[in-house]
């Protein structure tokens, strides 16, 4: 049995089978991504004791023996800039909002060029499919959903479960590469533009850090937009519809 299959039995009993199913794998990639020294950084715009009640709960156990994990609550205005520069590769963010909110959806849209990990829990409306690596979700539509306690439910049992990841440290080994192209050694990367384009050329951050990238398929490209770059080339700019597939 594996861990994620035994936790996903332990919650069946309280939750939906696919809630706990999202809350075991979101919880088995947070013990990985910890287990690698990622940190945490927390956001919620509309309800920021979430965002610092969730560093609270991973920072602070309440359980004797179990390890103190880094994590910080990002709040306050520009919090997109904040984010951005507070998150590096390998880190996770984790959100508290509803569907719409116009900060987090930018958040979760460029945190694959910063080479984060994102969770996403909300309620009503879901975010459009892929947005997010991990969505843990109440359908409710009723406002007065996140103060009922469903969104702490979940966060205490992300906290939970992956201490419960760390008895099976075996299973936290670094995963093999990804898959790459066979003729370049590259893949199509997610990157998000740091320098206006100058003479066919642009930095541009990316999981890997901040790379030079030939732009001139696409010039000319602005600081902040979103790109696809493989083989060191920018080869087309990406729009709100084409970050997070329908």
């Amino acid at each position: 049995m594996t861990a994620t299959t035994a936790i996903d039995r332990g919650l069946s009993t309280e939750l939906a089978s696919d809630l706990a199913t999202d809350l075991a794998a979101a919880a088995f990639t947070l013990a990985k991504r910890f287990a690698a020294g990622a940190t945490m950084w927390s956001i919620a715009p509309s309800w920021e004791p979430h965002a610092l009640h969730i560093a609270v709960e991973f920072v602070h156990p309440v359980i004797m023996g179990k390890r103190a994990l880094p994590a910080v609550a990002l709040t306050g205005p520009d919090l997109v800039d904040l984010v951005r520069v507070s998150v590096r590769p390998g880190d996770i963010v984790v959100a508290v909002s509803g569907a719409d909110d116009p900060d987090v959806r930018s958040v979760m849209r460029r945190s694959p060029a910063w080479g984060a990990t994102t969770i996403w829990i909300g309620s009503g409306e879901r975010p459009r499919m892929g947005l997010a690596d991990h969505v843990l979700w109440l359908d409710d539509p009723d406002p007065r959903v996140p103060a009922t306690g469903g969104f702490v439910l979940f966060y205490h049992l992300l906290w939970e479960l992956t201490h419960v990841c760390f008895e099976h440290s075996g299973l936290l080994k670094p995963e093999g590469a990804e898959p790459v192209c066979i003729t370049c050694s590259d893949e199509g990367r997610l990157g998000e533009v740091v320098t206006a384009s100058i003479s066919g050329q642009a930095a541009v951050r990316t999981a890997r850090g901040v790379e030079d990238v030939v732009t001139t398929l696409i010039d000319p490209v602005g600081a902040g937009e979103l790109v696809l770059v493989h083989a060191g080339t920018a080869i087309s700019r990406l729009g709100d519809e084409e970050v997070g597939l329908a």
